[in-house]
């Protein structure tokens, strides 16, 4: 008998680089028939308050966030790995240390990524994007939209594949946490971390089944199974790990508003999984 499923636990609200508020990603998440969705924005749960303000009894919402973290290839280059954590305490020290310090990197890290623009003959400007960001960090979407704006080029997707990717001349990195610190951060906190689409780009490489059992004693309790990112070959391995090592397989649509063409809920985590996940979460879902 097939699982029920209608949970999305990967979703991003304008508090991040999504394009929603909360209560307008809450009412995309009912429209779909959706019961349960995570709010996962980077590195921040500034969206947590009003997601909570807004769930009710049809909708039960996780609190969650993703994290940026890095861990070496086989060249010792250094590799993004995303990492989500769910019911997680916000005010921890380790948490709230580590969102201070990368909110102080990223700010200033968007701004060098426009002025390198800037230079190399764009014309957009600091000031603009920062609108563009509102509430949140400037991010490299909040440069795409820019560049969309002024007519350079005609997508977001098309500005990270030509102007804004890690190796482009204007990119500046970002100095992030080590894989294995974030994983014990998150379960220091009470929180639940799963590895988020682990054979989308770079990372594919990098999450070996050895690297990801080597989490597994420091809390890692789950893998992104079923994300837009990944094909039916990724898919089944990564369903295979999380039988062989005992991790919750979870599926999400990794949902940005308007800035990428995903729908809510187009993939979705078993009702069950949840149920487990909130078992080991530290803090309790908000619901009506």
């Amino acid at each position: 008998m097939a699982h029920t499923m209608t949970a999305d636990l990967h979703t991003h609200t304008a508090f991040s680089d999504g394009t929603d508020s909360p209560a307008e990603l809450l009412a995309a998440a009912r429209a779909a028939g959706l019961t349960t969705v995570a709010i996962t924005d980077h590195d921040t749960a500034n969206g947590w308050d009003e997601a909570a303000a807004h769930a009710d009894a049809g909708m039960r919402v996780l609190p969650g966030a993703e994290f940026s973290t890095k861990h070496p290839a086989a060249d010792g280059e250094l590799t993004t790995v995303h990492l989500l954590g769910y019911l997680f305490d916000r005010d921890d020290p380790g948490i709230a240390g580590e969102w201070k310090r990368v909110r102080d990197d990223r700010a200033g890290r968007g701004a060098r990524i426009v002025e390198n623009l800037i230079a190399a003959g764009y014309p957009i400007t600091v000031e603009r994007v920062r609108e563009i960001a509102g509430p949140s960090s400037i991010g490299r979407p909040h440069i795409a939209r820019a560049l969309m704006e002024v007519g350079v080029i005609g997508s977001v997707s098309e500005a990270f594949d030509e102007l804004l990717h890690d190796g482009s001349p204007y990119y500046t990195p970002l100095r992030s946490t080590t894989l294995a610190e974030g994983v014990a951060m998150i379960t220091a906190a009470g929180g639940v971390p799963v590895i988020a689409h682990a054979r989308a780009r770079a990372a594919a490489a990098v999450l070996t089944a050895e690297v990801i059992e080597t989490l597994v004693p420091l809390g890692l309790a789950g893998l992104e199974v079923r994300h837009p990112d990944h094909d039916d070959a990724a898919r089944a391995e990564l369903a295979d790990i999380a039988v062989n090592l005992g991790l919750l397989q979870t599926g999400s649509s990794d949902y940005h508003g308007t800035h990428k063409t995903l729908r809510i809920g187009q993939e979705r985590t078993a009702d069950t999984v949840v149920e487990q996940l909130i078992d080991r979460g530290g803090v309790a879902p908000f619901e009506g």
